[in-house]
């Protein structure tokens, strides 16, 4: 089996201006280990990206955009285009997060667009993927994870670099969490579906991140499992103490 090395990303939402995001990066920095042995990503607002990128100057820390448009320019008035961000100094743009998809109309074919063009400059997307709790109830999880999957990610080429994000909507914010088993079941589902796609090897070094309210008390059962390969963290990314124990989680 591939080596794939754990990501643990914070997906911070609408919160922070661009003053505190300096401070909590600065006190972030002093955290965290000079040598991580997980790779660290945050995601700020976009107005904070800026501010972002100067402060994560000779850190190991990695940027990454909460979402952007498909296209590289154009009439399009409130969007971010990847140029942009790679330019700003992102690294990575989370596509499709579930509450893209619930309050701003995201399906899987702008996921796909926007998939692919993130690709296209240089840039790793952060693709989610999850089913809401009518989904779960109704025994409809393998349908809409393996759709999701395989519209979000058509037409991808072998040597491109992606990650997936397994977030059960219902866990989201809720303070639930999906067991550990719960996780790798559909973690596992996630990566019999690349190699259905792709092939064994970029099944096997594709990152797959789990995100449904991952904290320090459980991200050592989480982190265990076979198919999990780091967090997309939401509440727990906001403050330091919680972000850096989950950093640490090996420790």
């Amino acid at each position: 089996m591939a080596k794939r090395k754990p990501i643990i990303a914070g997906n911070w939402k609408m919160f922070k201006t661009a003053s505190e995001t300096e401070v909590f990066l600065a006190e972030l920095k002093s955290a965290i280990p000079a040598q991580p042995e997980v790779e660290v990503v945050v995601a700020p607002p976009s107005v904070c990206l800026a501010a972002a990128a100067t402060a994560l100057k000779g850190s190991p820390i990695s940027l990454a955009a909460q979402n952007c448009h498909w296209e590289d320019s154009g009439a399009f008035t409130g969007e971010v285009s990847p140029p942009m961000l790679k330019d700003i100094g992102c690294t990575h743009v989370i596509i499709g997060h579930s509450e893209r998809r619930q309050f701003f109309g995201e399906t899987d074919e702008s996921v796909n667009k926007k998939t692919k063009s993130v690709l296209a400059h240089g840039l790793t997307p952060i693709v989610c993927v999850g089913e809401t709790l009518p989904e779960r109830e109704s025994g409809r999880i393998q349908a809409v994870i393996e759709t999701q999957v395989k519209k979000g990610l058509e037409g991808l080429g072998p040597q491109e670099n992606f990650v997936v994000a397994y977030e059960p909507v219902w866990a989201i914010g809720t303070g639930k969490t999906a067991t550990p088993k719960q996780a790798e079941e559909v973690h596992r589902l996630i990566r019999d579906l690349l190699k259905e796609m792709f092939g064994e090897d970029i099944a096997g070094r594709t990152r797959i991140l789990y995100g449904g309210s991952v904290k320090p008390d459980n991200v050592k059962d989480l982190m265990a499992q076979p198919n999990i390969d780091g967090g997309l963290i939401g509440g727990a990314s906001l403050k330091v103490d919680s972000f850096n124990a989950l950093v640490r989680y090996r420790d």
